[in-house]
């Protein structure tokens, strides 16, 4: 079937019955289920439409006739965009999902450098690492993270490498967005030492596998909560369904209806539970390796 669709970054590609079944198996859906959801969405195949239009229809078909946790799954990287507007919700979400891996963090760090004063987004410390990170979050899937944004990253953390004080320095910095880089973002960072995870970048170690080798999936991914609570629990800092999943009668201080409350924690609790399609998952973070991986999954 040979139609084009036009990518988020305004690129067109051949629709791929092959990638399409590959992204469902991934979030847990049966044989029979991708089969149907499919067969629904090339019925409304036509030229022009977008990944998002596919997105949308197989969302909705796999809420229709599949387990929610399975739609939740797939929803993931929209999951994440929903973290914003601002970027720190994101921020936060980042420093959870390295606690996971087994990290000290925290958050907005005011630290002083040898020439200028920083804030920190994430400050991330394991074992002798101490790592400063800069999270770049998109509101949408078509903007990437240049080698402008690189060179600047490199700079600060340079500059705190060499604070004056202990408690000021850092061994390492990182750069992490939840959408792409360009290849030469990638060549600068691999050139100067400058640790990058993009949402698939590296590959099988970028931020989708951090979430999901670990089950720290983002509470925007419940399709249960509505915007309004979504955003209310956000405000307070609360990033993560496993929250919900151990708690969740704190709902109640947030607006939520009692009735739904069951509802939710179940949704919760099978999505932190799931397991993942076989793939090669990190055990832990590691960022000497990663700097020497190559370059599959960025953007020319």
């Amino acid at each position: 079937m040979s139609v084009f669709i036009t990518k988020a970054d305004g690129e067109q590609e051949i629709y791929s019955r092959d990638k399409l079944d590959a992204s469902l198996r991934h979030a847990g859906a049966s044989d029979a289920s991708r089969a149907r959801v499919i067969e629904q969405i090339e019925r409304e195949l036509r030229e022009g439409m977008t990944t998002e239009d596919i997105y949308q229809y197989a969302h909705q078909a796999l809420t229709s006739i599949a387990d929610v946790p399975v739609a939740a799954r797939y929803s993931i990287k929209r999951a994440v965009f929903d973290l914003g507007p601002s970027g720190y919700p994101f921020e936060s979400f980042i420093a959870e999902i390295l606690r996971a891996h087994g990290w000290r963090t925290r958050v907005e760090v005011a630290m002083n450098g040898r020439c200028a004063p920083h804030e920190v987004d994430v400050l991330a410390e394991k074992g002798h690492t101490r790592a400063g990170i800069e999270v770049k979050f998109h509101n949408t899937a078509g903007v990437i993270t240049d080698v402008k944004d690189a060179l600047y990253v490199h700079a600060r953390f340079e500059d705190l490498k060499r604070a004056p004080h202990t408690q000021d320095r850092v061994t390492e910095g990182w750069l992490v967005t939840n959408t792409r880089f360009t290849r030469t973002a990638i060549r600068y960072g691999r050139c100067a030492g400058l640790t990058m995870y993009g949402w698939d970048y590296p590959r099988h170690r970028g931020v989708v596998d951090m979430i999901e080798s670990m089950g720290v999936h983002p509470l925007t991914c419940l399709t249960t909560l509505s915007s309004g609570e979504k955003q209310r629990l956000l405000e307070r800092n609360i990033v993560l369904c496993r929250s919900i999943r151990d708690n969740p009668l704190m709902l109640t201080e947030f607006g939520v209806s009692p009735s739904k409350i069951n509802t939710i924690s179940t949704e919760a609790k099978r999505l932190c539970t799931m397991e993942t399609a076989p793939r090669q998952y990190p055990k832990t973070i590691d960022p000497v390796r990663d700097r020497s991986r190559s370059e599959d999954g960025i953007l020319a």
